[in-house]
């Protein structure tokens, strides 16, 4: 997919740098020559010019790209005439950086694709960690709703599914179990990996190690923790 990201502040540039190292084709823009400099060389093409200007906007290959994605976050009369401007030369797929409520209720006026809240997103991410404890993964389904894997602590090590009965104790749903794979990659070195294992037969136990994933809420989760003292 070619990509066109326009603001390489540290959002965009990490933004621009891991979607290059998923192998889409990204293409950067930003009116400081620093920041342009610093990332040339890491994505498919870089340019330094201003995005309020609709000629020097033009000469972008807005058309071509299959995403636009303005990442311009301190500069909020730029961010938003960028928009505007994208949207005046029917940008097919747009997404914006939005760094407070006023800036996402304006660029909601311009019907974004979508609205990236970066801040908020580290912000809840920081407090479901602080809730469910560190070292839990967690995907929010709904505002109650996570899926959550955790390791296997020393209190369950050996015991099976059903001695630990996690959904009839604290009403979580199991997803999957996964276990640490060691193997010899093809340098001749080892290596791990978690696979998923079988834990389907009534005599699985599990181990001090093994990843447990899950689903429910926060409050069943902290359950479960707290019963294990």
């Amino acid at each position: 997919m070619r990509i066109l990201i326009i603001g390489l502040g540290i959002y965009g540039s990490n933004l621009a740098v891991d979607l290059t190292a998923m192998g889409h084709e990204v293409i950067g823009a930003d009116s400081k020559p620093a920041l342009v400099e610093a990332i040339k060389d890491k994505i498919s093409t870089a340019y330094i010019l201003d995005s309020t200007d609709e000629m020097a906007l033009g000469s972008l290959p807005v058309a071509s790209s299959e995403l636009v994605i303005v990442a311009i976050g301190e500069n909020f009369g730029a961010s938003v005439k960028t928009v505007a401007l994208l949207r005046k030369m029917g940008v097919r797929h747009l997404y914006a950086r939005a760094v407070d409520d006023i800036h996402e209720t304006i660029l909601r006026g311009f019907q974004v694709d979508r609205i990236l809240v970066p801040e908020q997103r580290a912000a809840r991410e920081l407090t479901r960690e602080l809730a469910l404890g560190a070292g839990v993964e967690a995907i929010g389904i709904d505002r109650n709703h996570y899926v959550m894997k955790f390791i296997v602590p020393d209190f369950y090590d050996g015991m099976t599914l059903e001695e630990i009965g996690l959904e009839r104790n604290f009403g979580l749903k199991l997803v999957a179990v996964t276990r640490i794979s060691i193997h010899r990659n093809v340098l001749g070195l080892t290596d791990s990996e978690p696979m998923v294992v079988d834990s389907t037969s009534e005599d699985f136990r599990v181990q001090k190690g093994d990843g447990i994933t899950v689903m429910g809420t926060q409050k069943q989760f902290r359950d479960m923790i707290h019963h294990m003292g």
